[in-house]
């Protein structure tokens, strides 16, 4: 009888230095590395002269979040103009024609639609007339237009410097259009253009009648 303790013992002894090996070395393995919160950070260097700095929201459109990132990262919106600027509303850029009408050669996305308001400096992709229509258009919003809430998609805020984003000149096209000097993501490490890169436009004010006119691509 005594043997047979001393085996189960033994047995339940064996088992538990396992458990605990198991234990050990499950804490040893790294834990998943996060993702810096420079990665969502986008630079907008603008002929108006400055940089914008844009917060993106990959937990609210993470698919439209990683769309911005990966045409950033393939120079796609360095040098773009700002084709479609109201003032008191917003200025829309990201289409490689100047005319409205373009796009990057990826697909279009689908909405991601979320109750994030369109408040000053909030960044949103505009579209055509089907919600899953945004490819590769965005705008800043200038100042609060919640009657674009949930049927454009929210993808970021202006964190620093909306005063050049105030300064892009106006016009639909504007007759001297602001531009993109050059797109970044923050955590690549880019530095701003040399500082004669920078042109700064003066701003043409441009009596709008109608502030509700839709956002086109």
């Amino acid at each position: 009888m005594l043997s047979k303790y001393i085996v189960s013992f033994f047995a339940f002894a064996m088992m538990s230095s396992g458990a605990l090996a198991q234990e050990q070395t499950a804490s040893a393995e790294p834990a998943p590395a996060s993702v810096p919160a420079e990665e969502n950070i986008l630079h907008l260097d603008l002929s108006t002269g400055g940089r914008v700095t844009i917060e993106l929201y990959p937990a609210a459109a993470p698919n439209h979040v990683e769309r911005i990132k990966t045409l950033t990262r393939q120079g796609f919106y360095d040098g773009i103009i700002f084709h479609r600027v109201i003032e008191g509303f917003m200025a829309q850029t990201g289409d490689p024609t100047g005319t409205g009408t373009g796009g990057s050669e990826l697909p279009d996305l689908k909405a991601e639609f979320h109750a994030f308001p369109h408040l000053r400096g909030v960044v949103s992709m505009a579209r055509a007339q089907g919600d899953d229509s945004a490819n590769s258009q965005f705008f800043i919003v200038f100042y609060p237009r919640f009657a674009l809430d949930k049927k454009y998609t929210v993808f970021g805020r202006v964190t620093a410097g909306m005063q050049y984003a105030d300064a892009i000149n106006r016009g639909e096209p504007p007759a001297s259009p602001s531009r993109i000097l050059q797109a970044s993501i923050a955590a690549d490490g880019k530095a701003p253009p040399v500082a004669g890169a920078f042109s700064p436009v003066p701003e043409k004010e441009i009596s709008v009648d109608d502030l509700n006119a839709p956002i086109n691509p």
